[in-house]
């Protein structure tokens, strides 16, 4: 999504008005359109050209995690600097602009630990057991601190770009982002020189409408950057999530971790006592249930042989029996034949 801006909104905010012409700067004659009593017109199709090209920039930059800082000191641009970068969650100064602050940031950080320090010094009452002279100190100490790092003291480093409303007032902070090499997004005015801007916008860097224009233009930009960055993490947090559930089923069945690998000596020791102890406990409850089952062998064995005992004689008997039976019918043949002999 690029930037939709209309000439006739830029017309009725002011942005094409320049500087007197006996205050103009040469090195701007590229972006000015014509002369109208004694004022300079900036041309319009070259700052809607220059808007696009850094909106997108400004959501390319963001989108990729990085930052901007908004700079505006003069009165007619505090209110909206704060307002809009408080909108867009970005950081910004709309006081005198502390040198060092870009290029010393070591110690701006430790000014803003301070100012903590301090306010919870006076939030947990610690204050009150001071003498009344060192807590007014104290108080008015803190509230010199907040004018100028209420704006930066969520900055967690230096800033990835810079957007100034006022070059000629700004010049020191123009100097230290050149020297950190950041790019400055900058409303560049007719009386102003344009050749240490990265980034330009031809635009009256006077009218309190214009710089409200060109300042929610870029907050807009910030928030489409920051909508875009949050979909790019949703987006790749599930394939990740996917992987690494993946992985871990790899891990499990291919891998096998050795327990030496996890634990200590002293728990591998208690480990191999306890296996040990359990082996024998195994050891000693098998050794007793086999004595059980020879005591249960060795009494089942005499009553099977009690019980086999009264089936031989039976098959005894028969065979006397059948005997008797024998001699009984031999006995009246020997007596014929004995009585034939006789």
């Amino acid at each position: 999504m690029s930037l939709n801006v209309s000439m006739k909104t830029l017309l009725e905010s002011g942005v094409h008005f320049g500087h007197r012409t006996n205050r103009w700067d040469p090195r701007m004659k590229p972006y000015i359109f014509t002369e109208r009593n004694g004022i300079h017109i900036i041309d319009l199709q070259q700052t809607v050209q220059e808007m696009r090209k850094i909106y997108d920039i400004i959501r390319d930059k963001i989108a990729d995690g990085g930052n901007i800082l908004f700079v505006g000191t003069k009165r007619q641009a505090q209110e909206t600097i704060q307002m809009e970068a408080e909108r867009c969650g970005m950081p910004y100064v709309i006081e005198r602009w502390l040198p060092g602050t870009l290029t010393n940031w070591m110690t701006i950080h430790q000014r803003i630990i301070e100012l903590e320090q301090l306010e919870k010094l006076r939030d947990s009452g610690e204050i009150d057991r001071l003498v009344k002279k060192e807590g007014l100190m104290i108080e008015r100490k803190i509230k010199r601190l907040l004018i100028h790092l209420s704006g930066i003291r969520h900055m967690n480093g230096v800033p990835d770009m810079v957007f100034v409303v006022d070059i000629n007032r700004e010049d020191t902070a123009v100097h230290e982002a050149n020297l950190k090499k950041i790019p400055v997004i900058a409303l560049v005015d007719t009386n102003c020189n344009p050749e240490n801007i990265d980034h330009l916008i031809p635009c009256n860097d006077d009218a309190i409408r214009a710089i409200k224009l060109m300042a929610t233009k870029m907050a807009d930009a910030v928030i489409e950057g920051m909508e875009m960055r949050k979909k790019e993490e949703i987006d790749t947090k599930e394939p990740t999530s996917k992987n690494k559930f993946d992985e871990r089923s790899k891990v499990t069945i291919e891998e096998e971790i050795d327990d030496k690998d996890l634990l200590g000596e002293a728990t591998l020791q208690k480990l191999a006592e306890r296996k040990r102890e359990a082996e024998e406990a195994a050891a000693k409850k098998a050794a007793e249930e086999a004595a059980k089952e020879s005591k249960e062998e060795a009494a089942e064995e005499p009553k099977e042989e009690a019980a086999e005992e009264p089936k031989e004689e039976a098959a005894e008997e028969p065979k006397e029996e059948v005997a008797e039976k024998q001699s009984a019918e031999e006995t009246p043949e020997e007596t014929e034949s004995e009585d034939k002999t006789e």
